[in-house]
């Protein structure tokens, strides 16, 4: 009976394995570029940032002519009725009266104060602070991922510290009905292990849609059917090589939040050029060739024609709009003040983000190498009694302990490396650093 037992857990695990084993492995690397591809946010970031590129150019900004062409027809029927000077009148019922006139026009303006050029350099600038946007979002989504991406990891790991625990409840509890069979154990240790084997598998069966539940979470990411079936890698590697000064100097170039405030002051300081551009004259060419005609009924002219080109110029000056140049400039100004104590306010909380991440990443390292050695002991600790519950010199309290405690530690060491690389992340995202 006992052989028969461990060989049906045995070849159980065994199925198990197998079935993982024909699952397709996702690694982090395929999930990453899966996300850029597919994940929704992402495109519709990449789509904003193209309408910021395609928003750049000369003639948004001004620096082009206008043309416009334009056709007028105006018809009319009417009972008319005239009088001269000399006394005499004439009338026409239904007179019919027409004109008709088409022609192009050109209008470019030529000087404004420099305000156009200052125009095409913001609409660079809301380029750059497109694409800011877009890495914010992508670093983001990504470090997402990679949150449940390895979420999945330490889940996959409590599964098969489950998956272990079944197996020996088993045999604790072939052993404890053999004994009892024997006479050696009372009934009462034999209802303990099935107690406790019910109780492990109700925690397998909730790790199982803990598990199951994470994987359509880490889908729905990556913007795929959530029935896909996949497992993950069943190792992590922690980058234990971060340095506090490198990840702060590689923020001040690279992470997206300050990079959008330091934009933004940018903006700022080319929308007082435009505002300070209205103190000066506007310049405006314009020209075009037209062509007219009209008929009447009733009048001296029955026909008349004219066709040719007109053209000239016409400039501007602002002169006295009751203060309000002023009052705009000076609110310009403000706007450029508040970019900078922006841009200040968001190294501050850079930095002090960056601090408590890195402290906490410092303090998962450490909790890696203590939970790896308790792993180990437990393991031992568990095999000792395991061999001791077998020839039956300790009690069955004694025995769940160590089982439990193997477990716990197992979990504990995959939870920390969980923990170290969502660590590792969070300070490459502030860093701007994520590599995919």
């Amino acid at each position: 009976m006992n052989i028969k037992i461990l060989f049906s857990s045995l070849f159980l695990c065994f199925f198990c394995f197998a079935k993982m084993q024909a699952q397709e492995v996702l690694t982090i690397e395929d999930a990453m570029k899966i996300a850029l591809e597919n994940n929704f946010e992402i495109k519709i970031a990449k789509n904003n940032s193209r309408i910021n590129e395609t928003n750049v150019t000369i003639g948004n900004a001004g620096m082009l002519p206008v043309a416009t062409a334009s056709v007028t027809d105006n018809n009319s029927i009417q009972n008319s009725k005239q009088t001269r000077q000399d006394g005499t009148s004439t009338s026409l019922d239904n007179a019919k009266n027409n004109s008709l006139n088409y022609g192009v026009s050109i209008g470019w303006t030529i000087f404004d104060g420099m305000k156009m050029f200052a125009r095409h350099d913001q609409l660079k600038e809301l380029q750059k602070l497109g694409d800011s946007e877009l890495k914010r979002i992508i670093l983001a989504k990504i470090g997402q991922v990679n949150s449940a991406y390895y979420d999945l990891f330490q889940q996959q790991q409590q599964l098969a510290a489950l998956d272990t625990t079944i197996v020996i409840s088993n045999q604790r509890l072939t052993l404890a009905k053999n004994r009892f069979t024997i006479g050696k154990a009372s009934k009462l240790e034999v209802l303990n292990a099935q107690v406790d084997l019910n109780s492990d598998q109700v925690a397998l069966l909730r790790q199982k849609e803990s598990y199951a539940n994470a994987k359509i979470l880490l889908n729905q990411y990556l913007a795929r059917d959530p029935k896909i079936d996949f497992k993950v890698t069943d190792q992590v590697t922690v980058d234990s090589k971060l340095v506090l000064a490198d990840l702060i100097d590689l923020a001040q170039k690279q992470n997206p939040a300050l990079e959008t405030q330091i934009i933004n002051k940018r903006v700022a300081e080319l929308q007082l050029k435009q505002v300070k551009a209205d103190r000066y004259p506007v310049v405006r060419l314009t020209s075009g060739y037209n062509f007219a005609e009209s008929e009447s009924s009733l009048g001296f002219t029955s026909a008349t024609s004219a066709r040719g080109l007109n053209y000239g110029f016409n400039a501007t000056l602002n002169i006295f709009d009751g203060f309000n140049q002023h009052r705009n400039e000076k609110i310009a100004k403000l706007q450029i003040e508040n970019s900078q104590i922006a841009i200040e306010q968001q190294n501050m909380i850079l930095n002090s983000q960056l601090s408590i991440a890195f402290q906490t990443y410092l303090t998962n390292l450490e909790l890696i190498d203590l939970e790896e050695d308790n792993e180990a002991i437990a393991r031992q600790n568990l095999q000792i009694t395991l061999d001791k519950f077998k020839i039956g010199t300790i009690t069955t309290i004694d025995f769940r302990t160590a089982q439990l405690n193997y477990v716990n530690a197992k979990v504990r060491y995959s939870n920390a490396q969980y923990e170290a690389k969502l660590s590792e992340i969070a300070l490459k995202e502030l860093a701007g650093n994520i590599n995919f």
